[in-house]
């Protein structure tokens, strides 16, 4: 019974009737103190979102704040104590369809129309390393083509009555690549004031005891992104361990711990069941900025995390083992990454331990200045004030 209802809720009928049904609640009155939230497809509580609902909670007590939640992951709501209601539910059809604001941090589904009076504030969740939008040459993603990712993505962008950026750099790029004309709010991300507010070591050991990480052992956060050709299915991105997990357990065991947050798209299962003492993996905690505060040392390779990681002033390396095929052929990047990225480039998991061993802080760190400054000036823990008090003070 259940899967046929499921199979009836999927038809195409009753996929057009409740479209119809979202559009025609857009013409009712819209609820002027409600704000519905979303992070990741209502997948996680997170993200520039989760600051700013946060500020919000605190210093906005006369408005209504909801999250949209996939109800796969309703749990961790739950377990946040937010209000939330069921994605694409029937509930969520009237609380989206009459909410004043949305504040979201990735495309909405195409078919969501936003009603004439709603104020769609659109946060993104990243600095751009790697092409967006009608920028990128080629798209290999699953279910569309260059051309219609292309359009799809404009047609979503012409629905944001704002768009967040972190820095100057980011601001032009998304003008151009999401042909967006109207209100950007270069602020810093909000979600970096925690970062900058909470890097203190008695948050640190209480995030680290929570996590059941040692007290006594440096930690490594490897956080790299998805690649567009490397996939299951439309939404559901593949990603194989590109090192020698056996070698880095032998040889860093004693003084270190790795943990590992895979990106939101990537659907792969990390089996660490060998290596229960050393490696974790937090790919679905709620929010990575936890992890960032208890790591020592970030690894990564295209993701924009070293852009937030930056913050720390903590040694960033870059395991680029594709480095030719990801730059050339499926994404492009917006600067020189092998001059200007702030750590050094590795291949092979003897190159990444050969780094790791001969980590010399202070001359990493120090790498680290001009680029803080190119794309990090802004980041003085008070981003979530200027964003909420554009929109809703002004």
């Amino acid at each position: 019974m259940k899967k046929l209802l499921i199979r009836i809720k999927n038809s195409s009928l009753i996929s057009r009737a409740y479209r119809i049904i979202f559009s025609l609640i857009g013409y009712l009155p819209r609820r002027k103190k409600t704000v519905i939230f979303e992070s990741f497809h209502g997948k996680q509580y997170s993200d520039n979102p989760r600051a700013i609902y946060e500020y919000m909670k605190k210093h906005y007590h006369d408005y209504n704040l909801i999250w949209s939640a996939d109800r796969r992951y309703t749990h961790v709501f739950k377990k946040a104590n937010v209000p939330n209601v069921k994605r694409l539910s029937i509930r969520w059809l009237f609380v989206m369809g009459r909410a004043k604001y949305w504040i979201v941090n990735t495309r909405l589904p195409l078919w969501i129309k936003k009603p004439k009076n709603t104020v769609y504030v659109q946060t993104w969740h990243g600095t751009p390393l790697k092409k967006l939008g009608i920028d990128i040459d080629h798209v290999s993603m699953p279910g569309t083509n260059t051309e219609k990712y292309k359009k799809n993505f404009t047609l979503e962008a012409e629905k944001w009555d704002y768009l967040i950026s972190p820095n100057e750099y980011s601001t032009e790029i998304f003008k151009h690549a999401f042909q967006f004309h109207k209100k950007v709010i270069e602020s810093g991300y909000p979600r970096n004031d925690y970062l900058v507010n909470s890097n203190e070591s008695k948050t640190i050991e209480e995030i680290k005891r929570r996590l059941r990480l040692p007290l006594d052992k440096k930690v490594l956060l490897y956080a790299p992104t998805w690649r567009d050709n490397q996939y299951f299915h439309k939404g559901s991105y593949k990603f194989d361990l590109p090192f020698d997990l056996k070698q880095m357990e032998e040889e860093l065991s004693d003084d270190y711990v790795l943990i590992f947050r895979m990106h939101y798209l990537i659907s792969s299962n990390l089996d660490l069941s060998e290596y229960s003492d050393f490696a974790f993996d937090f790919s679905s905690y709620e929010d990575i900025r936890d992890l960032y505060l208890v790591s020592d040392t970030l690894i990564t390779d295209y993701s924009s995390v070293f852009f937030d990681y930056a913050i720390l002033n903590r040694p960033i390396i870059f395991y680029v083992y594709d480095l030719e095929e990801y730059r050339d052929e499926l994404r492009g990047f917006y600067f020189d990454f092998e001059e200007e990225a702030p750590g050094p480039l590795v291949k092979t998991t003897d190159g990444l331990l050969q780094v790791i061993d001969e980590l010399n802080e202070s001359k990493e760190v120090s790498s680290l200045r001009d680029f803080r400054y190119n794309y990090n000036a802004l980041e003085d823990g008070n981003a979530s004030h200027r964003v909420v008090n554009e929109i809703f003070d002004k």
